[in-house]
């Protein structure tokens, strides 16, 4: 099946795979372990049940949601160990610290407080159940904290120096946590994670009032979403840019990739909107094109200079065909995000939010879309960063460990059979539990903790009858 891929491409190919997999569950659970504390806070304010209603709702969802990420996400430290064991061996000082630090601090806080959240507020009271919320909600971001700052060094190296055996040791923490492209690549993936929840929370109300307009609960939760997105989208297109500044300062090869340059502009370069990379003759076919636009986003003028591919070497150039369009596709979701928010508040000023079916069609067709622009961007981050594992450093085909490609394929086919098995049915399982009502008493999973094996209700004895 995979006969004619070296060792390198098919580990490459693997790990893709499975942190694809991986991605989409946390970019969801962090954002909806927010919504959840928002959702538990609005109901000890205001005491209306709907928001309870919502909260036992979601929380469910979360439960699964959180668990598939968790599962997903075990792999790919394995594969540090097989397929890139040189990799670890370079920069186990630097990242095995900081991924340390992520289940020590992050995800010990989200697991310790979990079964509180989900099966705690009538036996430790409202308050400190509130708590418990809040603290998963914060493990989610903390653990996001740390898994970017090992991302984010990867992309800008800093505070490290090289040992005599090739290993990069630790100078400077502060440095190798706040790297150049942390702060950036950080609220970039917040707020992708919050859009990506408030679509999902948006098509599962859109779905609810399709079904009936007048449900309580699903006009909360959709209104709730359709706010989140006109006010986040516009965000993370700023925060985009910004981190885009930042991309071009520290990694120039992935801008023009992204921009599809292969050749320089000394006196100012178009933005491609659209076009046919060709590698071969290293250009952009049919390309549809506005002039000098890109030198005025990325440097503020008109006729400023960008550099092209032509200033980079062959061997160092990134795919431009793949980076070209994954870029593409997340910023045009990005933008029809905020044309939904825009659509939601001009029905909303006009008192028709709630009865416009063209729009609940349309947020339920762009629920899954959040995952999508994840995937593109994470896409863009990790493919434009080739042919390097640490920017400039360390080279891919150096970080690969001596395994053979028949090895590393018939792993790959059982990820796949696996992966697809197991969590295609964890997601058909969280689409039927999306589909029932928010006011279902029960979506498929017990509202209490299961019993340990062995364990019994404790039962009162049949008193005798008098003789």
């Amino acid at each position: 099946m995979f006969e004619g891929f070296s060792a390198e491409i098919l580990a490459r190919v693997q790990f893709a795979f499975t942190v694809s997999f991986h991605i989409i569950f946390p970019a969801f659970s962090i954002g909806l372990a927010s919504y959840l504390a928002v959702l538990n806070a609005q109901y000890l304010r205001t005491r209306d049940e709907t928001y309870l209603t919502l909260f036992t709702y979601w929380k469910k969802i979360f439960a699964v949601a959180f668990g598939m990420g968790v599962v997903s996400g075990i792999v790919m430290s394995y594969q540090f160990g097989t397929n890139w064991s040189v990799f670890s061996d370079k920069t186990g000082p630097v990242l095995g610290p900081l991924m340390a630090y992520e289940v020590l601090s992050a995800f010990f806080l989200e697991a310790g407080f979990l079964g509180i959240m989900l099966f705690g507020r009538e036996r430790v009271g409202e308050k400190l159940h509130m708590f418990a919320t809040a603290m998963v909600a914060l493990g989610t971001l903390a653990s996001a904290t740390w898994i970017l700052s090992v991302n984010s060094w990867m992309q800008t190296p800093a505070g490290y120096s090289i040992n005599d055996a090739g290993q990069f040791i630790p100078e400077d923490w502060w440095q190798i946590v706040f790297n150049p492209s942390f702060p950036y690549r950080l609220v970039h993936m917040v707020l992708a994670a919050y859009l990506t929840t408030a679509l999902v929370v948006g098509a599962v109300g859109a779905l609810h009032l399709l079904r009936d307009t007048l449900d309580v609960a699903a006009r909360r939760m959709f209104s709730m979403a359709m706010w989140m997105l006109i006010v986040v989208a516009p965000l993370q297109i700023l925060a985009g840019d910004f981190h885009g500044l930042n991309t071009l300062e520290h990694q120039p090869a992935k801008v023009m990739a992204m921009e599809g340059h292969y050749d320089s502009h000394p006196d100012g370069a178009p933005l491609i909107l659209f076009g046919i990379p060709n590698p071969e003759e290293k250009r952009i076919d049919y390309k549809i094109e506005v002039p000098y636009l890109s030198s005025m986003i990325l440097k503020h003028s008109w006729t400023a200079p960008l550099d092209g591919l032509d200033t980079i070497p062959d061997e160092d150039e990134p795919p431009v065909a793949i980076v070209f369009w994954s870029f593409r596709v997340m910023v045009g979701l990005g933008f029809a995000m905020l044309g939904l928010g825009a659509w939601a508040v001009w029905r909303r000023l006009r008192g028709r939010l709630y009865d416009s079916p063209i729009l609940h069609r349309t947020s339920l067709l762009m629920g899954p879309m959040g995952f999508v622009a994840v995937l593109a961007g994470w896409v863009t981050t990790e493919v434009g960063r080739q042919p390097f594992t640490v920017y400039g450093v360390l080279r891919t085909s150096d970080s690969l460990a001596p395994v053979a490609a028949p090895a590393v394929a018939a792993s790959l086919i059982a990820f796949i059979v696996v992966y697809f098995f197991v969590f295609g049915a964890g997601t058909f399982y969280l689409l039927r539990m999306m589909s029932k009502a928010p006011a279902t008493k029960r979506l498929g999973l017990r509202d209490g903790p299961i019993r340990a094996s062995g364990l019994a209700p404790v039962t009162r004895p049949t008193p005798l009858p008098d003789a």
